[in-house]
């Protein structure tokens, strides 16, 4: 769930690139503006936005299992298993934010920090998720008193899960996508406030930028053809991202604690991250009729 408060990147960086060609056509919708782009071109957007809709029910499948297998432990009283599953479980979640955040409800039953959720409610009553379990398992260091939250987050995995199969995938709202889950990592995990309690912040940083780059692999080849250049500076800041984050692994899925970095550590991976949301910002040219 995004932080409350100033988001870094605006999502309106990426309708930059389609700026020209909605100038030429003000009168219209902008479904218009968009009349130009070939009969290729758009049968390349639908296969992206339908491998992009199987891509997130696929993650949310995940997520269901990886959850049960999280509340399992933490019934069996099993707390330092069920700390290991936590950071893990998160990652589908993360992953599929895009369209996940867009149930209100469900996203705000099962990733609400307490921060946001007296924002919104004044007081702890009622607040639920991954972040209460969170804080009982770190804060108080016992799985006692988890049971209830626990069967309402499988519950509400399943609301999600079936709400998911309904929603209607465009590519606006993939490019929104990337860009909103660079905010996520630029707005809250950067600065460690997302994991408060457990500072497992790096799984779900990996996580989001998993995410937008899945949603860049599927627009690629139309980027490619739109733009090379621009190709070329989203993969190479993929990469670099991914590389520093790399370095952070304590195995092949595990990461340091966020508090193990340092203040070096933690300014270089805001620059490539900026640089990515530069990036990402400008995938919108696929939307763009003129070659």
């Amino acid at each position: 769930m995004k932080k409350l408060g100033i988001i870094l990147f605006s999502a309106t960086l990426l309708l930059t690139a389609c700026a020209s060609n909605n100038k030429s056509n003000q009168t219209g919708s902008s479904s218009e503006a968009k009349v130009s782009l070939t009969a290729a071109e758009k049968k390349e957007l639908q296969k992206a936005t339908a491998d992009y809709k199987a891509f997130v029910q696929e993650q949310i499948d995940k997520l269901l299992v990886d959850t049960e297998s999280f509340v399992k432990l933490l019934k069996e009283g099993k707390l330092e298993e069920a700390k290991a599953a936590y950071p893990l479980a998160r990652m589908t979640y993360e992953r599929s934010e895009p369209i996940a955040e867009s149930f209100k409800e469900e996203d705000e039953k099962i990733d609400s920090r307490l921060v946001d959720y007296k924002a919104e409610h004044k007081t702890e009553d009622g607040w639920s998720g991954f972040h209460r379990l969170e804080k009982i398992m770190w804060e108080e260091n016992t799985t006692e008193g988890t049971e209830v939250y626990a069967d309402q987050l499988v519950n509400d995995v399943k609301a999600l899960k079936a709400k998911v199969a309904t929603v209607k995938v465009t590519p606006e709202l993939m490019l929104t996508g990337a860009v909103d889950l660079l905010n996520e990592v630029a707005d809250t995990k950067i600065t460690g406030e997302e994991e408060f309690y457990s500072h497992t912040d790096l799984y779900d940083f990996r996580a989001n930028i998993e995410g937008a780059e899945k949603i860049y692999q599927l627009f690629k080849p139309l980027i490619e053809k739109k733009n090379a250049q621009l190709a070329k500076d989203l993969t190479k800041d993929f990469k670099e991202v991914n590389d520093q984050l790399d370095k952070y692994m304590t195995d092949k899925e595990n990461y340091k604690f966020y508090t193990e970095l340092t203040e070096k550590d933690t300014k270089s991976l805001a620059t490539s991250v900026h640089n990515l949301g530069e990036s990402l910002g400008k995938m919108g040219v696929i939307l763009d009729g003129e070659k």
